[in-house]
């Protein structure tokens, strides 16, 4: 039985998505934050294939991270860096070689995805983010 758990967990997980929304705001912070997005994940075996799309920032993209939070909604520390296009319209993607308990948060929606620009809600710029969710549907990116 334990064998054929193990190979269970060597197999795909699954496609993950996410809607990237803003970021929680106070009324000051207003206009600072714009936009939204869509990202799609796959996980095959420890390895996650991030692939999306944001447009309306309300100035150019700066960075773009995995996070992991200690429950789905819950802030949490970088684990891993993204690429991303340096403008307010455009694309995101990256691979991230999981750990097992990174890999277990993704499959408890613990994972998420932050985007960053040159303005944005303080104190690090952040602008949207989304949690990798496998019940999530994403609509698919124009700029893909």
């Amino acid at each position: 039985m334990t064998a054929l758990a193990s190979l269970g967990l060597a197999q795909d997980a699954g496609v993950f998505g996410a809607r990237l929304d803003w970021v929680p705001i106070s009324g000051a912070e207003r206009n600072d934050v714009s936009g939204s997005g869509f990202v799609t994940a796959t996980l095959s075996r420890s390895r996650l294939s991030i692939m999306g799309c944001f447009d309306g920032l309300p100035a150019a993209a700066t960075r773009a991270s995995v996070h992991q939070g200690v429950a789905t909604g819950a802030r949490g520390p970088a684990i891993a860096e993204l690429e991303i296009t340096k403008q307010a319209d455009g694309v995101v993607a990256g691979n991230v070689d999981l750990t097992r308990e990174q890999r277990d948060a993704l499959l408890a929606g613990h994972l998420y995805i932050q985007v960053h620009a040159e303005r944005g809600v303080a104190p690090d710029n952040a602008v949207l983010w989304g949690w990798l969710l496998a019940s999530q549907v994403t609509s698919p990116c124009a700029a893909l």
